[in-house]
């Protein structure tokens, strides 16, 4: 943590590919319907930048399905744990996820309890103590504020699930939550950072902000995020899954002049 940056740590919840002995359902699935909504290469399109601007991250080993980092454990439902209170379909892309975005099914029969608190346990727990962790050294190096980027990828058009079907998306979809986590000095400046490094940004559409967001977002509390979602077709072949990579070199680029340039803007919010 550069004592001369000011509190900016990053986070990227989905880009871990790992499934753990507690997911069996998931090994036996094809790369094709394991990887659709995995945010497969966003850390390494990030972790350079963030290691030489020497900004504090936090990032995943463990697959999205398994457990999803940008939810609640409470976000589930009959389809995905034993005893749920909630309707089928409410949560099924939730903590854990029951079928992909592409309605694949994952889990063809709910998990018990204890399983469910294990996996919270193992991947859960862990990443969030991180997470809080980087706030509390924050706090005690004397920062009022602290600026936090949730990062991820979305598919370059929207499918049947989302909010957007059929729709060509931007480069860069910027969400606060409507509003709520973050102020519009800090929207302001990571829209125009993404746009001067190259890339085309949007606003709240068609992803309004996650879960990580909204449980650390309180700009009233000096803490503000944002999530960042990157389109994929900049970077890799959608269907195949693989890194395009000289495309992949120009985009890693583009990252780091935004962050460069969010970086040397904070401390004038």
């Amino acid at each position: 943590m550069g004592t001369n940056n000011p509190a900016f740590l990053v986070t990227i919840p989905h880009s871990g590919e790992k499934i753990p002995d507690q997911a069996p359902w998931l090994k036996s699935l094809p790369e094709e319907i394991l990887m659709c909504d995995v945010d497969r290469y966003v850390d390494r399109l990030y972790e350079p930048s963030l290691k030489k601007l020497n900004i504090p991250f936090v990032k995943t080993e463990w697959h999205r399905y398994a457990v999803d980092l940008n939810r609640v454990p409470e976000d589930v439902d009959v389809t995905t744990v034993q005893g749920s209170q909630n309707a089928a379909g409410v949560h099924n892309r939730g903590f854990h996820w029951q079928v992909t975005t592409y309605n694949h099914t994952l889990m063809k029969e709910p998990i018990d309890l204890a399983t469910h608190t294990k996996l919270r346990q193992l991947i859960y727990e862990p990443f969030h103590q991180s997470i809080k962790k980087i706030y509390d050294d924050f706090k005690a190096q004397g920062y009022k504020k602290t600026f936090h980027l949730d990062a991820h990828s979305m598919p370059s058009v929207g499918t049947k699930m989302h909010r957007d079907p059929g729709q060509r998306r931007a480069d860069v979809v910027v969400s606060d939550g409507s509003g709520r986590c973050a102020s519009e000095n800090y929207v302001d400046l990571v829209l125009t950072s993404y746009l001067r490094a190259g890339l085309k940004a949007a606003y709240n559409w068609p992803y309004l902000g996650g879960r990580v967001t909204e449980q650390y977002g309180n700009p009233a509390l000096g803490r503000e995020v944002l999530q960042v979602e990157l389109n994929r077709d900049l970077y890799m072949d959608e269907t195949s899954k693989k890194l395009k990579d000289l495309a992949a070199d120009e985009v890693a680029q583009k990252i780091n002049k935004a962050l460069a340039r969010i970086l040397q803007n904070l401390s004038r919010l």
